[in-house]
């Protein structure tokens, strides 16, 4: 079980988190400090626009693959994973509503770290959206959130707790471990991010442990990376300028 927890981290967040923390060191070592550095999400892949949505569609699906993994893994002997970690549609509208509550309550915060980071230095300048303008923009940027949401949630709440659990891990333990990896594979933007997705992570792996659901954490990710990501695109540079982006 340990190989396998460590094929599939390697497959999906664990490789990010490698390549976070090379980058965060090239960063670090680039010569201009990391305020006057930045982190461009949702870059065009190419000029030709439906050449982009392409490979946008192509990148979406393939990241997802490890998910399929980690839910097939976790479905041996005929369980459910999707009913086993609460990825169903059982409680519709109490996970849309604890989601939301969530996303508030983390991302409101999470604003104020972010621009803290910002003046302090120690955070990049996040550029959440960088696709070229098209009829299909902002429903790649919500897939894209969509597909972050599923990929974090599932692989570091719903399938590295379970895992963590069989082999009888103690719970402060599990939690940290699950909490240092989210936070881990977001250094290439910074101290501030880490901090901020630790935290983040404690919060969700603790309300995974007492609820045994992930929908609600995924409601709540992908509300906060479409704010992020389509907020991003659509609001003025003055009001981006508020919280130190761009």
């Amino acid at each position: 079980m340990t190989a396998e927890i460590w094929i599939v981290l390697g497959l999906s967040l664990g490789k990010s988190a490698v390549y976070a923390v090379v980058s965060l060191v090239a960063k670090l070592t680039a010569g201009p400090p990391l305020a006057q550095q930045t982190a461009t999400l949702n870059a065009s892949q190419s000029p030709r626009p439906y050449l982009d949505l392409t490979y946008q569609l192509l990148s979406i699906v393939f990241v997802l693959v490890p998910v399929a993994l980690a839910l097939y893994l976790l479905s041996a002997n005929g369980r459910s994973a999707t009913r086993r970690i609460g990825l169903d549609g059982r409680r519709p509208l109490r996970d849309l509503g604890i989601g939301m509550a969530l996303a508030a309550v983390i991302g409101i915060p999470g604003l104020g770290l972010y621009a803290a980071g910002r003046a302090l230095g120690v955070t990049v300048d996040v550029q959440a959206a960088a696709l070229n303008a098209a009829w299909w923009t902002v429903p790649v940027l919500i897939l894209a959130a969509l597909q972050n949401a599923l990929l974090e949630e599932v692989i570091v709440v719903g399938y590295l707790v379970e895992r963590l659990r069989e082999l009888r891990w103690g719970t402060p333990a599990i939690i940290a471990a699950s909490a240092l990896l989210r936070g881990s594979y977001h250094l290439y933007q910074g101290w501030g991010p880490f901090v901020g997705n630790v935290v983040m992570g404690v919060a969700f792996a603790e309300y995974y442990r007492r609820r045994r659901r992930v929908m609600p954490l995924v409601v709540a990710h992908t509300a906060l990376d479409v704010a992020a990501f389509v907020g991003y695109t659509l609001l003025p540079d003055s009001w981006l300028a508020v919280v130190g982006v761009g």
